[in-house]
């Protein structure tokens, strides 16, 4: 499998030419990177796919073998990222797919369908709780206008909440001795955050300035980014399974493929791993809230009010998925999250132009989240049983993982 697995790395590399977001990350041996391609861009690609085909039948010996756990599930990863580069180089070939086929082959899941009516009675609950009279979008942007980050601040707040998730996640990960990150803001950018991990245990993680930052961001960012997110996962993978063991299909990040639901939700669900409910509340209302010049008082009644806007999540997909199937316009498209997602319109237009570059990995944030979550409490990983919890997760992020395998 090691032969495959090279040949797996130099494959991903190479599509990298042709997609400029295709590799997210590599820090595997030097001499495998490739050169320029030169000649025809299609038949280049043709020829990039015909390499996939014959790599996954090599791939198909294997999968009959009495295989150990660690190499069973080797197995399963390197055979759904083989079907989303694929997948990947018949899109930069002029294949569409919709909205969903494009998840499955891609990502290895599909997002559940929610309708208007699954939107409105959330947001009747979320009207109930508002202050003020109004819309409920008005009122919503109303009422968290008092919790915008001051930028003068921003940088305090974001170390101390790092800070945190750092020391609750060394307390049940022990993480390479030498991890580090460095923080840097930044603009013109169609995400609010981005890990870019250079190896050796070291990320760069950029956070967007050019909308207005809400105190919930700073912890959400701070864990989905560093602790216990993508700067552990990413550390951990390196650490176990290319330094150990030698899998160096781990060294190439292929950001279009099931890896990135992995990513996404351990990282999501990372931020209620480090801080859940009320420790959360009573951290930033005793840390967070004081540095950023907010009333600690109003901690409850934000995250309240935060807890019932997460319910609309799905709503981005939905506005993904018929954007992309061509069922809606750009503007109809604007105007579902400002409705139902309640994104004020600067913010629902930055999602768009996110949506446009990025298509369906929209997925795997939030069902990528409700994946990660519904396995590690089914498994016995309860907030009342955290040890057994933080086992699982760490599990999750330092062993080869399959969307579908965690069904």
């Amino acid at each position: 499998m090691n032969t495959i697995a090279e040949s797996y790395v130099k494959l991903v590399l190479q599509v990298g030419f042709y997609d400029a977001d295709f590799v997210d990350a590599y820090y595997g041996p030097e001499e495998w990177k490739p050169s320029e391609p030169s000649g025809d861009r299609a038949d280049n690609l043709k020829k990039l796919e015909e390499q996939a085909i014959i790599l996954s039948e090599k791939l198909k010996s294997f999968a009959n073998s009495d295989l150990p756990e660690m190499d069973r599930l080797r197995y399963n990863f390197l055979a759904k990222q083989l079907v989303a580069i694929r997948t990947k180089i018949q899109m930069l070939l002029g294949k569409k797919f919709t909205f969903d086929e494009e998840s499955r082959l891609l990502y290895d899941a599909v997002a559940p369908k929610h309708d208007k009516n699954f939107f409105e009675k959330a947001m009747k609950v979320l009207d109930n709780e508002l202050p003020g009279s109004g819309s409920v979008s008005s009122r919503l942007e109303e009422f968290k206008k008092l919790f915008i980050i001051p930028k003068d601040k921003l940088d305090q707040v974001f170390k101390a909440a790092i800070e945190e998730g750092r020391k609750r996640t060394r307390k049940y990960i022990s993480l390479p001795e030498n991890e580090n990150f460095v923080v840097e803001y930044v603009t013109n950018k169609a995400w609010s955050g981005y890990n870019w991990y250079k190896g050796g245990a070291f990320s760069l993680i950029q956070i967007n300035t050019d909308l207005p930052i809400y105190i919930d961001r700073a912890v959400d960012l701070a864990c989905h980014e560093g602790y216990p997110g993508h700067h552990v996962y990413n550390s951990l993978l390196e650490k176990h399974l290319v330094r150990e063991n030698k899998w160096f299909e781990f060294s190439a990040y292929a950001l279009f493929s099931p890896q990135s639901l992995i990513a996404e939700g351990t990282a999501n669900f990372g931020i209620e791993m480090a801080l859940s409910g009320k420790e959360r509340i009573d951290f930033e209302s005793k840390v967070l809230f004081p540095i950023a010049g907010m009333p600690p008082e109003k901690a409850d009644k934000y995250y309240q009010i935060h807890g019932l806007v997460g319910k609309l999540g799905y709503a981005g997909n939905e506005a993904a998925r018929d954007y992309l199937d061509g069922k809606v316009t750009m503007e109809e498209a604007v105007e579902w999250l400002v409705q139902f997602g309640l994104y004020p319109r600067d913010r629902a237009q930055q999602r768009i132009r996110f949506i446009e570059k990025y298509r369906s990995y929209v997925i795997n944030y939030n069902l990528g989240q409700d994946i990660v979550k519904n396995y590690i409490e089914k498994n016995g990983g309860t907030l009342t049983n955290p040890e057994k919890r933080w086992s699982i997760f760490t599990k999750l992020i330092s062993t080869p993982q399959t969307p579908s395998g965690l069904n």
